[in-house]
């Protein structure tokens, strides 16, 4: 079994299906983790569960705040950060000519810019520490596309593109970054597609 004792991680969307299930994994191992996410009553749960999680309230859609947020991480963890693992992700599924920008800007904003920001002002801590690893949470629909997530499919997308751009930039300096792509998973946000969609999906 893998021991995450004396590892520090960040885990966003840890309120979520995948993000709660990550929480309890890590925390199994001996991780401590900084996690973040939108349901206040579940990360009080998380806080209450596991005595090693340290919850900070931050929306990440809030850009302006996210390089306090990672330096309030630091802070917590003793100046050591040894893993990012950008979970948070919406969904504001529409058809293209019935999307309008606000939908688009919303899915891309959380999606695919705070993941870039996050790791950005994560990557100028890990550099003084030679060491460090980002997994970004993408999905399949970053590949094959969806119906009705034409936002979701680009933002999920744009993070594998980008994820190997900055792995190419920081390989050298020992820092990887992996994204995993998760399939259709039973959790509070997909249970939002209406069945025609997942019936779709179920059979591809």
């Amino acid at each position: 079994m893998i021991d995450l004792e004396n590892k520090n991680i960040i885990l966003t969307g840890a309120t979520g299906g995948i993000g709660n299930s990550i929480s309890d994994t890590l925390t199994s191992l001996k991780a401590k983790l900084v996690v973040t996410g939108t349901n206040e009553k579940k990360l009080e749960d998380l806080k209450n569960r596991h005595k090693n999680i340290i919850v900070i309230k931050q929306d990440i859609s809030n850009h302006n705040e996210l390089e306090n947020f990672i330096d309030k991480c630091s802070k917590e963890l003793g100046d050591k950060i040894d893993v990012l693992i950008n979970n948070a992700g919406v969904t504001q599924d529409n058809l293209a000519i019935r999307m309008d920008k606000s939908e688009w800007d919303k899915v891309i904003n959380v999606n695919l810019t705070s993941t870039f920001l996050l790791s950005k002002f994560v990557i100028k801590k890990m550099l003084k520490k030679k060491f460090g690893k980002i997994i970004n949470i993408t999905s399949v629909v970053g590949h094959t596309g969806n119906l009705g997530q034409a936002n979701y499919s680009a933002s999920k997308g744009g993070i594998s593109a980008m994820s190997k751009s900055l792995s190419l930039e920081y390989a050298k300096k020992n820092i990887t970054v992996n994204c995993i792509a998760p399939g259709f998973i039973d959790t509070a946000m997909t249970q939002k597609i209406n069945d025609d969609f997942k019936n779709q999906l179920k059979s591809k």
